[in-house]
C-alpha cells in the first residue's frame, strides 16, 4: 500500500532530522513576524490577538439576512461574511427573466441601496467587519456598504471588511463573471485604487484560492494559482502607476481547508514564506507589510458528506484546526447541514461554538506555530513550496496566468487533478467515511433542514416595484449617465458607482450601462 497526502506526495513512515536539517531551520522559518514569516505574519499570533471568526451567512431577503446576522454577533461571532444570491453576483435585478427560482436562494437578495441599508440595520459599521464574497459586481456592492456607512455617520476612513473582488479565479473556476477578462480587471482594479485613497482600513481584494481548490485542485495547484493571480494583480497594478508599497498591504488571501490535515497546514506555512520571497525579490517590496500573506480560511464545502451528516461537525472542527495550527487570521466553519441546505440556526451555532471552544479551552492559541520543526511538517513545507514554484515557471513561460488561463492550461490541470481524486474515493483507495466505507444501512431519520420560503422571490420582486415608485427617475437617470461617460473615458468608475447607488439605482441597472459598454463574456467551448 502507497501512503501519499491528498495531492500525491509521497509520505514517509517516519521523518528524521535528516528531512530538515538544522542549519536550514534560520533561512526557511526564522522567527514568527519576520522574514520569510513561515511561522506566522504577526509576532504573538493568537496571544495578542485571536483569528476573526466569521460565519459565512447571508439568504432570502435583507430582513432574514439582518436577523441571522444580528444572532451570530450576540453569539459571540466577531466579523461577518456575507453571501449574495446569484442575480445578485451576475448583476442581475431580481425582476429579471433571468433571476427567475434563483432570488435569495444561495444568497442574500441585493437590488439596491435600500436592501443593503436593511441588512446593516442595528449594525454599526464602526464596530463591525464585513467580508464580501462578491466580485464582478463587486463595485456596486461595496460602494452599497460605503452609502450605508455614510448615513450611520461612519467616515469610510473608518470602515473595515473584504471584497472579494477576485475576478480572474471566477474564470478559472467560479464562473460568476459577467465582462471580459480586460474591463472585468479593470474593475477589481478601480477598487484597488479607489480605497488606497478614501478607504485605507479596506482590504480591497481577497485572491481566493479557495474556490480553486472546489473546482477540483489539489493543495498545490490551489497555492500556485492563488500565488499566480496574486502575480498578475500585482503586475497589472503596477503597470497602472500604482506603486507596490501603497497597495499590497491591503491584499488579503483565501485557501480552502480540505481533508489532508498535514498538508494543509503545511501549504499555509509555504504559502506565507512563497510569497515574501515573491513580494521582497520580484516586486522589491519595502514595506514588510507588504510581504504579509494574511489569510481567510474556510471550510471546503466539498469535503462535507449527506450521507450520515452529524459527521460533517467532525470533519469542520478538523478544518477549524487546519486554519489555526496553519496560523491564519480569520476562520470559518461550515455547518454540517451544508451536504444538504442552507445552514439552520441551530447548525450555525454550533458551528461558531467549534472555533470558541478551540480558542479558549484546548490550548492551541498559547503559543505560536506548535508544529515548527516538526521533520514531517517542515519537509513536507519545503516539497509544496518546491511543487508550487514549478507551476509558477511554467505559467511565467506562457505569459503570465491571463495567458494561462486563456490558453485553457490551468483548466485542464484542474481538471486532471479532480479526475484522479474521484477515481481515488471511486476505488475506495481514500476513504471517506459514510459514503465509501462504513455506511449506514439503515437510512435513519431525515435532519430538520432550512427551508428557503417560497415567498421570498415574489417578495423582493415587490419590495423592488416600490423602490422604483418612490425614488426620483431623474436622479436615477442623471447618475446613469454619468456612468456611462465616465467608462467611456476611462476613468475610475468608484465615484460615478457611489452617486448612482445613493440615487438608488439598481445593481441590474448600474451593470446595464456597463454591459452596453463592454459586452458579456461567453466561455469558449472546447470540442475535444
Amino acid at each position: 500500500m502507497s501512503f501519499t497526502t491528498d495531492s500525491g506526495i509521497p509520505v514517509k513512515a517516519v521523518y528524521t532530522p535528516d528531512d530538515f536539517p538544522e542549519r536550514d531551520y534560520p533561512k526557511k522559518l526564522g522567527a514568527p513576524g519576520e522574514y520569510p514569516y513561515t511561522r506566522g505574519v504577526y509576532p504573538t499570533m493568537y496571544r495578542g490577538q485571536l483569528w476573526t471568526m466569521r460565519q459565512y451567512a447571508g439568504f432570502g431577503t435583507a430582513e432574514e439576512t439582518n436577523r441571522r446576522f444580528r444572532y451570530l454577533l450576540e453569539q459571540g461571532s466577531t466579523g461577518l461574511s456575507m453571501a449574495f444570491d446569484l442575480p445578485t453576483q451576475l448583476g442581475l435585478d431580481s425582476d429579471a427573466p433571468a433571476a427567475e427560482g434563483a432570488v435569495g436562494r444561495v444568497g442574500v437578495a441585493v437590488d439596491s441601496l435600500a436592501d443593503m441599508e436593511t441588512i446593516f440595520e442595528g449594525i454599526p459599521l464602526d464596530k463591525v467587519s464585513t467580508s464580501m464574497t462578491i466580485n464582478a459586481t463587486a463595485p456596486v456592492l461595496l460602494a452599497m456598504v460605503l452609502a450605508v456607512g455614510e448615513r450611520q455617520g461612519v467616515p469610510a476612513a473608518k470602515l473595515s471588511g473584504t471584497t472579494q473582488n477576485d475576478i480572474l479565479k471566477e474564470f478559472i473556476a467560479r464562473g460568476t463573471y459577467i465582462f471580459p477578462p480586460q474591463p472585468s480587471l479593470k474593475l477589481a482594479l478601480d477598487i484597488v485604487e479607489y480605497c488606497q485613497r478614501h478607504v485605507p482600513r479596506w482590504n480591497t481584494m481577497n485572491i481566493a484560492g479557495y474556490h480553486i481548490r472546489e473546482a477540483g485542485a489539489d493543495a498545490i495547484q490551489e497555492l500556485a494559482f492563488t500565488l499566480a493571480n496574486a502575480i498578475a494583480y500585482i503586475e497589472a497594478a503596477v503597470r497602472r502607476g500604482l506603486a507596490v508599497d501603497e497597495f499590497a498591504p491591503r491584499l488579503s488571501y483565501s485557501l480552502g481547508c480540505f481533508r489532508d490535515l498535514f498538508e494543509e497546514i503545511a501549504k499555509y506555512r509555504a504559502a506565507r514564506r512563497l510569497f515574501a520571497r515573491i513580494m521582497k525579490e520580484r516586486f522589491h517590496a519595502r514595506d514588510p507589510k507588504s510581504l504579509l500573506f494574511r489569510t481567510f480560511s474556510g471550510s471546503c464545502g466539498s469535503t462535507l458528506v449527506a450521507q450520515q451528516p452529524l459527521n460533517n461537525i467532525v470533519r469542520v472542527t478538523l478544518h477549524a484546526l487546519m486554519g489555526v495550527l496553519g496560523g491564519h487570521q480569520a476562520i470559518h466553519t461550515a455547518c454540517w447541514d451544508e451536504g444538504f441546505a442552507l445552514p439552520s440556526q441551530e447548525a450555525a451555532t454550533i458551528a461558531l461554538r467549534t472555533q470558541q471552544i478551540l480558542a479558549y479551552e484546548s490550548g492551541l492559541a498559547n503559543t505560536v506555530d506548535p508544529l515548527a520543526g516538526s521533520y514531517y511538517v517542515e519537509s513536507l513545507t519545503d516539497e509544496i513550496e518546491r511543487r508550487a514554484e514549478e507551476y509558477l515557471s511554467k505559467i511565467d513561460a506562457m505569459g503570465g496566468m491571463l495567458a494561462a488561463i486563456e490558453s485553457g492550461y490551468i483548466g485542464r490541470e484542474i481538471q486532471a487533478a479532480a479526475v484522479r481524486y474521484q477515481r481515488a474515493v471511486d476505488s475506495g483507495e481514500k476513504v471517506i467515511v459514510g459514503l465509501n466505507k462504513f455506511q449506514s444501512e439503515e437510512a435513519g431519520e431525515t435532519p430538520d433542514l432550512f427551508e428557503a420560503d417560497p415567498e421570498v422571490e415574489p417578495r423582493q420582486k415587490r419590495k423592488l416595484a416600490e423602490l422604483k415608485g418612490r425614488r426620483s427617475p431623474d436622479e436615477v437617470n442623471q447618475a446613469l449617465r454619468q456612468l456611462q461617460e465616465t467608462i467611456a473615458r476611462n476613468e475610475n468608475v468608484m465615484p460615478a458607482v457611489l452617486d448612482a447607488v445613493k440615487a438608488y439605482a439598481t445593481v441590474g441597472e448600474i451593470c446595464a450601462v456597463m454591459r452596453k459598454h463592454w459586452g458579456e463574456y461567453r466561455a469558449p467551448v472546447h470540442i475535444a
